[in-house]
């Protein structure tokens, strides 16, 4: 299953690198939500999407909405990742691949974890969905013209 521009995006719950359980749910009514699904922490391609969107997070806050990244790593790895980084967003551990595979963020070349963000409105609606795994600034930069288009 895919999740698709005007479904309902499906609540989950997972663990964040500071150890908080993080639910979708918690933000319906409140914000918008960028969700970005991405292979795995510290890797050339991940760290340019994650800190293309710490470079663009207070722009993201401004437009009403938060930043959430999702990978199958540990806790313990999302930790040291934002540390490195200086992330200022939740990262959230799906080890088992269990939200990726419900959203239907699924593997490139059977393998590889797929790169695939989506920004929900804070009605929990998903609004956009884009998939590339090598146009890493792409995710960062069509997540906010939606939600500009979205503020319209």
């Amino acid at each position: 299953m895919s999740v698709k521009v005007g479904d309902t995006a499906p609540d989950f719950s997972l663990c964040a690198q500071n150890g908080s359980t993080v639910s979708l749910s918690a933000f319906r009514g409140q914000k918008a939500v960028v969700l970005y699904f991405y292979p795995k922490d510290d890797t050339p391609g991940c760290t340019a999407e994650s800190c293309a969107f710490r470079d663009q997070y207070e722009v993201f806050k401004t437009a009403g909405a938060e930043v959430i990244g999702v990978s199958g790593d540990s806790n313990e790895s999302h930790q040291k990742f934002a540390q490195k980084y200086n992330l200022p967003f939740t990262l959230l551990s799906d080890q088992g691949d269990k939200v990726r595979k419900q959203y239907g963020a699924t593997a490139m070349f059977g393998f590889v974890p797929g790169r695939v963000t989506y920004v929900i409105d804070k009605e929990g609606v998903v609004q956009y969905v884009f998939d590339s795994m090598l146009n890493f600034k792409g995710h960062v930069e069509e997540a906010l013209k939606t939600l500009q288009q979205l503020a319209v």
